[in-house]
């Protein structure tokens, strides 16, 4: 176990799988307390049992405000304060635009875009309580940068939390706190995110070598790949990066492969 994050408090949403689950498993193995916050209470609590720290797993919906007041709560009174928010809770639907169901795309912008204003909100008020330099990190994706022909709702929310996490940068700045958020943006990613999508396939492996086909460096990312990058950010390390979106792509939005030479 590394000193990096020794003593410090994290909060990951969608803790409980995927990139979440990588995140928090990182940051406990360098010392970091970590609240597993997940809306799947039992296996967020398997998680934060599983790590070498101190941590806890709390059931969040982080579309509830009374939700989000508890955790910080828990957090001040387990922990004495939080140092580290990552909001990796989100959820996507791939619909025809003309038939997109008013459900999904009010479902999509409650989880993925008020879910992490609302913990960017709260998460603020916490950590400006402490001398203690914060950060947040908002997951987006590369669909938050550009649109997505069967993905516009998906899109639309992300790039939400694209121009949301630049703003909280800027505010927390011209506030005079000493609280960072940036934005991570990765291209297809292995997780139980995709299992929809596999089905649809039929074969996941189908699935995710056309994917991959997609990417230059010729594969989809792993959930570590991403958890790496966000504890950067959060580390002092990146001490001068806020409002950044950091694209984590395999050189997906780098330009277009050649079509010029045979």
């Amino acid at each position: 176990m590394t000193a990096r994050f020794s003593g410090k408090t994290a909060i990951v949403t969608g803790g409980a799988s995927g990139i979440g689950r990588a995140v928090a498993r990182q940051l406990s193995d360098e010392g970091c307390h970590v609240i597993v916050a997940d809306i799947n209470s039992d296996k967020a609590r398997e998680v934060a049992e599983s790590l070498p720290t101190r941590s806890m797993a709390f059931a969040l919906d982080v579309t509830s405000e009374a939700a989000w007041g508890d955790i910080m709560n828990d957090a001040e009174e387990t922990f004495g304060g939080l140092d580290i928010l990552v909001n990796s809770a989100g959820i996507g639907f791939a619909d025809n635009f003309e038939d997109m169901p008013l459900a999904h795309w009010d479902a999509m912008m409650s989880v993925n875009l008020t879910g992490t204003f609302l913990g960017c909100q709260k998460a603020i008020k916490l950590m400006k309580k402490t001398v203690a330099p914060g950060s947040i990190v908002n997951i987006s994706s590369i669909a938050g940068l550009m649109g997505g022909e069967d993905i516009a709702g998906y899109s639309a929310s992300k790039g939400g939390v694209t121009l949301l996490t630049k703003s909280v940068a800027l505010y927390c700045a011209g506030k005079g706190y000493d609280i960072r958020c940036n934005s991570i943006h990765p291209t297809y990613v292995d997780t139980e995110m995709l299992d929809p999508v596999a089905e649809a396939f039929g074969d996941r492996q189908i699935m995710l070598d056309g994917m991959a086909a997609q990417v230059p460096l010729g594969r989809v990312a792993k959930p570590g790949d991403i958890a790496g990058a966000i504890l950067f950010l959060c580390s002092s390390e990146a001490a001068m990066i806020t409002g950044h979106q950091m694209v984590i792509d395999g050189g997906q939005l780098a330009g277009l492969p050649a079509q010029h030479t045979t």
